[in-house]
């Protein structure tokens, strides 16, 4: 058990409501998907971050931006409406709606000696969130190919559209209205309807559909 120095932290803990919940040592499985993200955060945050000195101010920010980043993901369909393109994520269950931020411009590739502060830490920040990008959005687009035959995706189906130009939480959704079948009986091609009524066209490799 946990030993308590004072009864503060065990006031808040059940004023808030908070249960402990321990798992066997050494054995991460057992935690399943919070474990998963907390791999994720650490993984990405050592890679980035390394040996770089940080304040203690930039390091907390480092901190907030990756968990906003990783609870920002989406997780399924909102509702099975096929008017309705919100997808549930786990900001949710923080604070009832998607943890969103303004677009800033990437850095990047700038140099650091032509940053100050504040850009450096938003660069670390910029780095964390692409290589997560890649590793968690590119697993909803899962490739097996030549090992077993997938279902085509259906009409109503709620996707991500891909958009190179965007940062991955600004990509918007879209409800598949039409498919079209290739001569193998395989979907490749897709119209999607997006939130403001428009239709699009895109190919299956530029979408990401969500876990129902």
């Amino acid at each position: 058990m946990i030993k308590l120095p004072d009864h503060t932290l065990a006031e808040f803990l059940t004023n808030e409501s908070i249960e402990w919940n321990f798992i066997p040592p050494r054995s991460p499985n057992h935690g399943g998907l919070w474990e998963a993200g907390v791999k994720a955060f650490k993984f990405h945050l050592k890679r980035v971050v390394g040996n770089a000195h940080l304040t203690l101010e930039e390091f907390i920010t480092i901190l907030c931006e990756i968990e906003a980043v990783l609870n920002s993901r989406p997780l399924t369909p909102l509702t099975s409406n096929f008017d309705d393109f919100e997808t549930l994520t786990p900001g949710h269950f923080l604070v009832g709606r998607p943890l969103t931020s303004i677009v800033e411009p990437q850095i990047t590739n700038i140099n650091e000696n032509q940053l100050s502060r504040w850009e450096r830490v938003k660069k670390i920040t910029q780095h964390i969130y692409k290589l997560w990008k890649r590793d968690y959005l590119n697993n909803l687009q899962e490739r097996h190919k030549w090992k077993f035959n997938k279902n085509n995706v259906s009409v109503g189906t709620l996707v991500l559209i891909k958009d190179e130009n965007l940062p991955s939480t600004k990509w918007s959704t879209g409800r598949i209205t039409e498919i079209f079948p290739g001569t193998d009986g395989k979907v490749r091609v897709v119209n999607l309807r997006i939130p403001n009524g428009n239709i699009l066209k895109r190919t299956i490799r530029n979408l990401c559909i969500l876990p129902v």
